[in-house]
């Protein structure tokens, strides 16, 4: 055998011996990654980038197990009460996993739903969400709880619809934003009609009532609006009409008024066994759990002092069993979606889908404005408002709501890695 024929040889062997990752993301480049395969002799690599944020799904699945953990140790005690005699001490926990099953199963379908599909019905959703929150306030359709008017009941389960609301407001605020981009600047064709929009859905929760969740729903509104780039007056405008109406139904109505005076002083004797007494006893919660807490399952608040522990201040169980501690980790927990969803809305709008990257900020406003509320409230930084901790809370339509969102999210970011590969979504 010659030199150059060895030489040849050599080099080949050299050739196909060449690691994988040396040609990690040019075989997915088109015609050049096609070309060079083909004169290597080498079969096209795939790219080490994933397929979706796994970090993402993991701490979506982690608060979703905190919570079937923590709902089954607030909820344990209730059948303890004349109002939930009948009930067995896992009635909760059955219930709740079985809307976790359900929210999983509607989570996947969502992340296989492309996001032009979500674009192209937007406002067709925002209207099914509106007509819901019309059908909920009709006798004898809708179910009224504690004096509230939130839920259409399904039989083996009811239906909120403000918590449809709140993925309609997020996916129709940013088609909305994409269409009238040209607009955003003017009053009349860019900020009123959306503005009449949140107005009228506003109405309509303050009808049940469900103050909290129209709080939610103006801030991912306002948020989106903000991001998408409307005029910097009409947004001051906006935020200082929205602050001044709150205060005018604040100021308006008498038990909302008392409210506000028992989160001012909530250890005043007029409060403290009236309006202020499941803030009393959320701190009184988290006072017990100091650092470390007092040990899963060994709450004492729980034993019927708390009223709704298994739901609106599940974060209260959370701070005297788990502590300070179990506090900051579900708050990282939530820090970590929020950011995610902003880092995966900005890499959308870097490869111009801004409609995605407007909607994947959304989901990230939808949880830190509704998780900041819920915390703020068991802590006592703000008024009582009847709002889940997302993902963590009892509840049916608000879990199944979370994960599609975040199902959502999941997509958004997928779609970003599939272009990012030189792929078509």
């Amino acid at each position: 055998m010659s030199w150059s024929e060895r030489f040849g040889s050599k080099l080949s062997g050299q050739r196909n011996a060449m690691p994988s990752d040396s040609l990690a993301g040019r075989s997915d480049s088109g015609t050049r990654g096609g070309i060079s395969s083909a004169v290597n002799g080498v079969r096209p690599a795939r790219s080490r980038m994933l397929d979706y944020d796994y970090s993402l799904l993991w701490v979506m699945i982690s608060l979703l197990g905190l919570g079937i953990v923590m709902v089954y140790s607030a909820s344990i005690a209730m059948p303890d009460s004349p109002k939930y005699a009948s009930y067995r001490d896992y009635h909760f926990l059955v219930r709740h996993l079985i809307s976790i099953t359900t929210a999983l199963v509607g989570a996947i379908i969502a992340f296989k739903i492309p996001i032009k599909t979500w674009e192209k019905y937007a406002p067709k959703f925002f209207l099914i969400a509106l007509v819901l929150l019309v059908i909920v306030l009709i006798p004898h359709v809708g179910k009224g709880v504690n004096g509230a008017r939130r839920w259409i009941p399904l039989g083996i389960s009811n239906m909120q619809p403000s918590e449809i609301m709140k993925l309609a407001v997020t996916i129709y605020a940013a088609n909305y934003t994409v269409r009238k981009q040209e607009f955003m600047h003017s009053f009349g064709k860019g900020f009123l009609p959306m503005a009449v929009a949140v107005g009228a859905v506003g109405a309509l929760l303050l009808l049940e009532p469900d103050m909290g969740a129209f709080m939610v729903i103006a801030a991912i509104a306002m948020g989106v609006l903000f991001l998408g780039g409307v005029n910097g007056k009409l947004f001051g405008g906006l935020v200082a009409t929205a602050v001044g109406t709150f205060a005018l139904l604040v100021w308006a109505s008498p038990w909302r008024r008392e409210r506000i005076f028992a989160y001012l002083d909530p250890w005043d004797d007029r409060y403290a066994q009236g309006k202020a007494y499941q803030l009393t006893h959320s701190l009184i919660a988290f006072g017990r759990g100091e650092w470390f807490g007092v040990g899963l399952g060994g709450s004492v608040e729980k034993l019927n002092y708390l009223p709704e522990a298994h739901t609106d201040f599940i974060l209260a169980v959370i701070g005297e069993e788990l502590g300070f501690v179990g506090v900051i980790c579900v708050i990282l927990l939530f820090y970590w979606i929020v950011r995610r969803a902003f880092e995966i809305g900005r890499q959308a709008l870097a490869l111009d889908r801004t409609f995605a990257g407007l909607m994947a900020k959304g989901v990230g406003i939808w949880f830190g404005a509704q998780t900041f509320i819920n915390m703020g409230v068991n802590l006592g930084l703000l008024p009582t408002k009847g709002l889940t901790l997302p993902l963590v809370s009892y509840g049916g339509s608000g879990i199944l709501l979370n994960c599609v969102a975040l199902a959502v999210l999941l997509r958004v970011d997928y779609e970003n890695r599939v272009l990012m590969r030189g792929g078509k979504v």
